[in-house]
C-alpha cells in the first residue's frame, strides 16, 4: 500500500472533511427544528395533524436517501423551485442547499420519533403538575417535558448524528465537494483504486468516533447535573 499521494493531495482531504462537518451541521440543526415539530403534531390532539405527521414519517423512512435526493435535485427546479436565482453563496449553493434539504429532511423523520418516544416517557404527573400552576401548554412543553426528555433521548440523538455525518456521503454523487468526493477525486488522479479510500474511511471514523466521545462526555455531565 502507497499513501505517498498524501504529501500532495492532503489538502483535498482537509476541504473535504471542512465541507462534511458544515454539511453535518447544518443538516443536524434544520433535522432537529423539523423533527420536534413533527413530533409534537404526532402528539397533537388534532386528528389531522397527527395523520399529516405519521404520513410524512412513514414515507420518509419507506423511501431510500438517494431516491429522496434525486426527488429534491431534480425535482424541485421541475416545480418552480430554483435555488440557482440566489448567487450571493456562489454557483455551488443550489447543489448544497439541494443537499442540506434531503439529509434535513431524512434526519427529521428519525428524529422526530426520537422525540416522541422521548416525550411520552416523561410521567404524565409532570404536566399535569405544570399545567396546575398555571403554565399553558406551550411553555409546559418548552420549561418541563422536553428538557426531561432530552436527557433521555441524547444517546439515540447522538446515534443519528453519526449516521447523518455517514450518509452525508450519498451528496458527492450529485457534485459536493465533501470528503467522498474529494477521495474519489484524488483515486482518478493517482490511479490508485484503493489507498484513497482508506484515507476516507479513517477520516469517517476520526469524525464519528470524536462527535461519539462528546456526547458521552455530555451525557455524563447532564446526568451529574440532573
Amino acid at each position: 500500500m502507497d499513501f505517498s499521494f498524501l504529501t500532495e493531495y492532503y489538502m483535498f482531504y482537509v476541504k473535504g472533511v471542512q465541507s462534511t462537518i458544515l454539511l453535518s451541521v447544518f443538516t443536524i440543526l434544520l433535522g432537529i427544528v423539523i423533527g420536534v415539530f413533527l413530533a409534537l403534531m404526532k402528539l397533537s390532539r388534532f386528528r389531522l395533524a397527527r395523520i399529516v405527521a405519521a404520513s410524512y414519517i412513514e414515507f420518509i423512512r419507506g423511501t431510500p436517501v438517494l431516491v429522496q435526493l434525486y426527488i429534491i435535485y431534480y425535482g424541485l427546479p421541475q416545480i418552480g423551485v430554483d435555488f440557482s436565482v440566489i448567487t450571493i453563496f456562489g454557483d455551488d449553493f443550489p447543489d448544497i442547499m439541494a443537499a442540506i434539504l434531503t439529509l434535513s429532511i431524512n434526519s427529521s423523520a428519525y428524529v422526530a420519533e426520537i422525540i416522541r418516544a422521548g416525550i411520552q416517557s416523561i410521567d404524565t404527573g409532570q404536566s399535569e403538575a405544570a399545567r396546575s400552576l398555571g403554565l399553558p401548554y406551550k411553555m409546559t412543553m418548552r420549561y418541563v417535558v422536553l428538557p426531561q426528555a432530552f436527557r433521555n433521548i441524547l444517546p439515540a440523538l447522538g446515534n443519528e448524528f453519526i449516521t447523518v455525518i455517514k450518509t452525508s456521503s450519498i451528496v458527492s454523487i450529485i457534485g459536493i465537494s465533501e470528503l467522498m468526493y474529494k477521495a474519489d477525486t484524488v483515486r482518478g488522479n493517482i490511479f490508485q483504486p484503493f489507498e484513497p479510500l482508506v484515507v476516507a474511511a479513517i477520516l469517517y471514523f476520526i469524525l464519528t468516533y470524536s462527535l461519539s466521545r462528546l456526547l458521552g462526555v455530555l451525557e455524563r455531565r447532564m446526568e451529574t447535573n440532573a
